[in-house]
């Protein structure tokens, strides 16, 4: 521990230390030298032209006239330009960074190396291809009318640029998985792959920019379209498989070839007949790929992880821990209500469950296991709070960005929406970890082992950041710039703490957002695709039509297959897109029935996020295993235990609205308190102990009935439930009376 009674007055962290460092993927290549310099200056640009575009500022404009880019639009104006630079740049970055491998041998131990020269003709397909797709742009821009039937144009485009383009892409992906670099050195494979990212973005910029950006989808889209489509699909995979794993990319081939073998499919499932010409002309466009998946992702999302990376910079992550520690560390099975107040700190810079388990999990999940729990039990507690971030205002992870862009509701009404329902998740994992430790007899940590309060409260102008954040929202800044406004605030109060951001440090933020961003662009874009083939087949309506039919006009019903459909997705692929996909698929059914927007996807989207503690699958609870050691559908299985009161939260805003800030002062005081009160019920249910007694069976079922009443949003039932709910502790305290509090643990804090 760190030593607390030290002289030195400096305001640094006095506990939590590096919480802010990003992790190193297993497969993330780490350079040095000239070739780190060049991958940090590609990092930086790609991030800093992002908030330069996104507030206005051309390149144009920032260089007096001397450079005119003009597919980089100012905006609002939002292009479909822009998104193609946006996943191509991610692309780039991502094939540099991440090999296909986790494997890198040394360079002494390098086999077969002749086959790694096989990159070097693919590097000139690929660079063949990108002349090609220059050209292009060069005869359009000097008059030549593109079209889709003139035969000369067709020859190009398929021999020309299209299949040196295959060749170099399908071979250079080939050649990644068994020609393996060392960790410090670029590999020629991924160069390759780099440089035909180059060539299709060119190569749709230059179409698109034509009358031939109507025809997509139609007879008369030029070929080039389609072969520059499957090449990016493939690209887009390719890193998606490299950055969040094989899930999500599976799932995207399985849609993929129904769109192919649709036709044959009987029921809701038959889709009419599709040629690939025809699919891959648009599924480049802001139908799929280029929709709102990467909308968001070029916009709300970047400028967020830009706003993340600068607090990261002043070290706020630090704080935040350090001061839940100062907070709650004393409190019975303190660890454990750190990691609940620490993640939903947390949750609001980054947003993500593996991110939250990651960074506070390595200091709460020991400390847990030292205080009495059990490793499964630890890791668990880690993985449900954790989890919980990514519905915490004001940033709520990605999924929000994408709800507004797809039911058009502000975003800042959403981040409204959601509080209430994220005070009741983290109350709910606050219940049942202190029932937990109640049961288990613990105390919390020794004074001497926490951060001194008076001291953190020194430097509580590092909320300042978020603060601003959400002002702006509410005094009706668009998002883009209160983003911005709020990523300005975090660099000036830095200069207040020993980590105060000089030139250096910007640069250094700008470059660290912009290695963040690469696996949250490549899952959107995924995401675009499967969300493509939902709509190009039609199979998203039919998919309502059946939900409209199994649920006979009955929404609970609806809402249940909905959260199965929802928790499904979010087994096989990041939170993101998981949502992304049940907003095509399973949220308009939800509102066909009657069921209101907001509601329906902030439904859908809730399930999502708690998938990521639902087994057999959970994917925050098995990077908590990996960090405390136990076993991963073990800890699973125990996050699902303490989250489970959680999972009653979504039907609380359906059947009473004003939990999401739907109606009155009062209405929305007395649900939320009476849905505490529930919530609390349940929680004692699960684990057996009601108001500092042991329950048995004949008072926890009751119980749970009690919580149901109490969760219902009704003043009748809400008096029903209090009332049995003080019954049941009347039987308890004097005819059924349970057993004390154990006694204190040995060794814990007095």
């Amino acid at each position: 521990m760190t030593d607390v009674n030290r002289t030195d007055e400096a305001l640094e962290p006095v506990l939590a230390v590096g919480v802010d460092e990003e992790p190193v993927e297993k497969n993330r290549r780490m350079f040095t030298g000239r070739s780190q310099q060049v991958v940090f200056g590609a990092a930086f640009l790609y991030a800093a032209l992002h908030m330069m575009a996104l507030n206005g500022v051309s390149i144009f404009e920032y260089t007096g006239g001397l450079i005119d880019i003009p597919f980089l639009p100012q905006f609002p104006v939002e292009t479909w330009n822009f998104r193609i630079v946006h996943v191509a740049g991610a692309l780039i970055l991502g094939f540099l960074l991440f090999a296909s491998s986790t494997t890198f041998p040394p360079e002494t131990e390098i086999k077969n190396r002749w086959i790694g020269l096989l990159a070097y003709p693919l590097l000139i397909c690929a660079l063949f291809s990108t002349g090609m797709a220059m050209y292009f742009m060069f005869e359009i821009a000097n008059g030549v009318k593109w079209n889709g039937l003139d035969k000369t144009i067709r020859f190009n485009e398929i021999w020309l640029f299209g299949a040196p383009l295959w060749t170099a892409t399908v071979g250079s992906i080939i050649l990644s998985m068994v020609d393996q670099r060392s960790r410090n050195r670029f590999a020629p494979h991924d160069f390759v792959l780099a440089v035909c990212a180059v060539a299709v973005a060119i190569y749709l910029i230059a179409i698109y920019g034509t009358l031939m950006r109507n025809s997509t989808g139609t007879p008369f889209a030029p070929i080039g379209i389609s072969m520059a489509a499957v090449a990016g699909v493939a690209l887009i995979m390719e890193l998606t498989r490299r950055v969040a794993g094989l899930a999500l990319v599976i799932i995207a081939a399985i849609f993929l070839i129904y769109v192919f073998v649709g036709s044959n499919l009987p029921g809701f499932l038959a889709s009419p007949p599709i040629t690939w010409e025809r699919f891959f002309s648009q599924v480049y466009t802001d139908a799929g790929v280029l929709g709102p998946t990467t909308a968001v992702s070029s916009t709300y999302i970047i400028l967020f992880i830009i706003f993340a990376a600068f607090l990261q910079a002043s070290k706020v992550g630090d704080y935040f821990v350090n001061f839940a520690f100062a907070l709650a560390g004393r409190a019975r099975g303190g660890p454990a209500k750190v990691a609940i107040f620490a993640s939903g700190l947390m949750g609001m810079i980054n947003g993500t469950s593996a991110g939250n388990v990651v960074a506070t999990g390595s200091l709460t999940i020991p400390l847990m296991k030292k205080v009495g729990y059990q490793k499964k039990t630890a890791g668990a507690i880690e993985a449900a709070a954790s989890t919980g971030g990514q519905i915490m205002p004001p940033i709520m992870g990605a999924g929000a960005f994408i709800m507004a862009e797809v039911t058009g509701i502000a975003y800042s009404d959403i981040a409204v929406a959601a509080i209430i329902p994220a005070i009741l998740y983290f109350v709910s994992i606050y219940f049942m970890v202190d029932f937990e430790a109640a049961k288990l007899g613990m105390r919390g940590m020794r004074q001497e082992e926490l951060p001194v309060l008076s001291k953190l409260v020194r430097q509580v102008f590092l909320f300042i950041p978020i603060i601003i954040l959400i002002i702006a929202l509410f005094m009706g800044y668009s998002v883009i710039r209160a983003g911005t406004l709020a990523t300005v605030s975090a660099a000036v109060v830095s200069w207040f703490t020993p980590y105060r951001m000089n030139f250096k440090g910007i640069l250094k933020a700008f470059e660290l957002a912009g290695t963040m961003s690469i696996q949250i662009i490549a899952v959107c874009a995924c995401a675009g695709i499967i969300v493509g083939v939902i709509s190009l087949t039609g199979v998203g309506a039919r998919f309502s039509s059946l939900l409209l039919g199994l649920a006979e006009a009955s929404q609970l019903l609806a809402l249940i297959f909905a959260m199965c459909i929802a928790i499904l997705l979010g087994m096989g692929m990041p939170t993101t897109a998981a949502y992304a996909v049940a907003a095509s698929v399973v949220a308009p059914g939800l509102i066909d029935l009657g069921i209101p927007t907001l509601t329906a996807h902030f439904f859908v989207f809730y399930f999502a996020v708690v998938s990521a503690i639902t087994p057999p699958v959970a994917l925050a609870s098995f990077a908590a295993a990996g960090i405390s050691g136990a076993n991963p559908l073990e800890t699973s299985m125990a996050s699902f235990k303490i989250g489970i009161a959680a999972f009653i939260v979504p039907f609380m805003f359906f059947y009473n609205s004003a939990i999401l800030m739907d109606g009155t002062f009062t209405e929305i005081l007395r649900s939320a308190s009476t849905a505490i009160v529930g919530i609390f019920l349940l929680a004692c249910a699960v684990q057996g102990w009601f108001l500092g007694h042991r329950s048995s069976w004949i008072i926890r079922a009751p119980l749970v009935l009690a919580a149901f009443f109490m969760i219902s949003g009704g003043v009748m039932t809400d008096l029903i439930g209090v009332a049995l709910a003080v019954v049941l502790f009347g039987l308890q305290k004097f005819v059924f009376a349970g057993r004390e509090a154990p006694e204190i643990a040995k060794g814990q804090a007095d």
